[in-house]
């Protein structure tokens, strides 16, 4: 992993949404430049402390940005190259690191590599980046593999030669024009020997560059080493904090944080309350007094964090699986921060004063956590590397309580009273202590 991530804090943006971007693209290619709309948000991201910004897809594409018909060329909705160079240059001026979203597992059906095949039939020379069937006849339309079950979207072969060579000139490409990383959309659905193909000829060309993988379920560490990524993205953290507030049931959490720590041993994970494919943490959360609960655990494990933009203002949005489902947990943003709704400015100071604690402790990059006490509605642990130390103390109960928390003392955040090696916590409050 490059060194510079240790102290990476990314602000992740969905960049159609955030521009109020037109649900389809415009059937002329015409050009509309809104990417200097999130320019103007650069300074408020520093400000909460973020050092990073998580674009999600800016090439050009159908209608979401997840069906791309050109990964060479910049969305029209969002604007051109010149307005994506000024992006860059622009958070770069402010010591943002710029991370991509790159989908390399499938394609839009309007990419020319498969309308190719679709006017052309088996003698495209695409034809070999598809699964392709041909039960119809050669002059019919072939049967394809789509990604799931999406036929939109459809599957790239991983196992042609000629796949893995396009994709490892998209990626240097853009991190030629200054990009510093790439998440990789449904890295879960593409075979790690492809990765490990295609990651080791980026980084013959790119070193520093942060490579990430969107994997939300399965084996996080065999992933990670036989793909060659730097990291995946760790949903089942995100899981275990929202259901186990929820529940009041912090020995899910324990379990989870435990197992996080293994991932640790091997890899830095992306760690997360939200992101742009699931319900705002504000509207998952039953009882919006344990949002900072959530945040308290984000902000104190080992792993690379990530803020979902809007979530540090206590943004609400529900996502629904039916069509236009995501559009509550990806809406326009105002100009700037200045027609930002008051409500959410609290918030936001929770953001900057946890973010600010981490910076000021880069070991929790590397922490493990030992549990000092486990019950259903109260949860204190120990984050600890290299000698360094902070307790975390979580009450979801209606009265307060007093958890063991050995070696505590001063709160750094949140509110407690130390007395002889425990906290007391109010009602549903919470606390980080000097170790």
């Amino acid at each position: 992993m490059p060194d510079w991530v240790q102290d990476a804090v990314w602000w992740h943006v969905y960049p159609l949404g955030f521009v109020g971007a037109e649900r389809e693209a415009p059937a002329d290619g015409a050009v509309t430049h809104r990417l200097d709309r999130l320019t103007a948000w650069l300074d408020y991201a520093v400000e909460l402390g973020a050092n990073g910004l998580a674009l999600g897809p800016v090439f050009a594409s159908s209608t979401h940005g997840y069906d791309t018909v050109d990964h060479s060329r910049i969305d029209p909705r969002l604007g051109d190259d010149a307005d994506f160079d000024a992006l860059v240059a622009a958070a770069h001026d402010r010591g943002l690191r710029v991370l991509l979203d790159g989908v390399f597992n499938h394609v839009g059906r309007e990419h020319p590599a498969f309308r190719a095949v679709l006017e052309q039939g088996p003698a495209a020379p695409t034809a070999d980046w598809f699964r392709l069937r041909w039960p119809h006849g050669r002059d019919a339309e072939p049967e394809y593999d789509a990604f799931e079950g999406h036929g939109q979207l459809v599957a790239l072969d991983h196992s042609a030669p000629a796949v893995a060579d396009w994709v490892t000139e998209v990626m240097t490409a853009w991190l030629d024009r200054g990009a510093d990383g790439w998440r990789l959309d449904a890295a879960y659905a593409v075979p790690t020997s492809f990765w490990a193909t295609v990651l080791s000829r980026v980084r013959a060309r790119h070193p520093d560059a942060y490579l990430v993988g969107e994997v939300i379920h399965g084996d996080y560490t065999r992933v990670v080493r036989e793909s060659g990524m730097d990291a995946v993205t760790q949903y089942e953290l995100w899981k275990a904090v929202w259901s186990s507030l929820n529940d009041g049931n912090l020995h899910e959490l324990a379990h989870a944080l435990g197992r996080h720590d293994g991932f640790c041993e091997v890899f830095a994970p992306l760690t997360f309350v939200g992101n742009h494919d699931v319900t705002r943490i504000a509207s998952r959360l039953t009882d919006v007094r344990h949002l900072p609960h959530a945040l308290a655990v984000l902000f104190t494990v080992g792993g690379t964090p990530s803020v979902y933009a809007g979530d540090e203002q206590a943004f609400t949005g529900v996502k629904e699986d039916r069509a236009g489902g995501d559009d509550a947990v990806r809406p326009p943003f105002p100009d700037g921060p200045d027609g930002l709704a008051p409500f959410g400015w609290p918030t936001y100071r929770l953001h900057e004063q946890l973010i600010g604690l981490r910076r000021r402790h880069r070991w929790l990059h590397r922490a493990r956590t030992t549990p000092l006490h486990r019950d259903n509605r109260q949860l204190s642990y120990a984050a600890s590397a290299d000698g360094e130390r902070l307790v975390v103390a979580l009450n979801l109960a209606d009265e307060p309580a007093r958890l063991p928390a050995p070696g505590a003392g001063a709160v750094l955040a949140g509110a407690g009273t130390v007395r002889r090696d425990t906290v007391e916590l109010a009602a549903h409050g919470w606390a980080i202590l000097e170790g």
